[in-house]
């Protein structure tokens, strides 16, 4: 099993990402989570008469999740490791201090996860627990979280890319 060097993650749609994140980080299933072996995993939580109709081919099923996760092993192999295709995302907290600095009227640029980690560190996440966005439990991870998403993408990537909308 290699790992892939470029950020393959970010060809993945954010459904088959979202599935195979649930697989990943299922601490029941067996690890390492292979493309092969979660194919197989969902494939099984189908309905037999969708897996006849697959196997058939009389349905077209191009625009399925199965579709995307074959032409990925296709692609890169299935023993490809699945996490390599996981989208990294910003915690609902994150996301949040995220935004406080996008709406912030002050500034030029759109901000990156550097520009966050510095406003982290000049005391954002205190200033958000007090005005009621944060919880004050919730600040005590959002630099250690921040920090995996510059050692995973790079200090320079804006931060926007990592907002989730649930």
């Amino acid at each position: 099993m290699t790992r892939n060097s470029i950020d393959i993650a970010s060809r993945v749609s954010s459904g088959l990402s979202a599935l195979l994140s649930s697989r990943v980080n299922n601490p029941d299933c067996e690890q390492p989570v292979t493309l092969i072996s979660a194919r197989r995993y969902f494939a099984g939580l189908l309905p037999a008469d969708f897996k006849e109709a697959e196997r058939l081919h009389h349905v077209d099923v191009s625009e399925s999740l199965l579709d995307e996760l074959d032409a990925l092993i296709e692609e890169f192999g299935g023993t490809a490791l699945a996490v390599d295709f996981v989208k990294a995302n910003a915690s609902e907290s994150l996301t949040r201090v995220i935004e406080s600095v996008v709406n912030d009227e002050n500034r030029e640029n759109p901000p990156t996860l550097a520009a966050i980690r510095d406003a982290l560190l000049a005391g954002l996440g205190a200033r958000l627990v007090g005005d009621g966005v944060l919880e004050e439990d919730e600040d005590d991870t959002l630099l250690s979280e921040i920090e995996a998403l510059i050692d995973h993408s790079g200090a320079d990537t804006l931060a926007e890319e990592f907002l989730r909308y649930e």
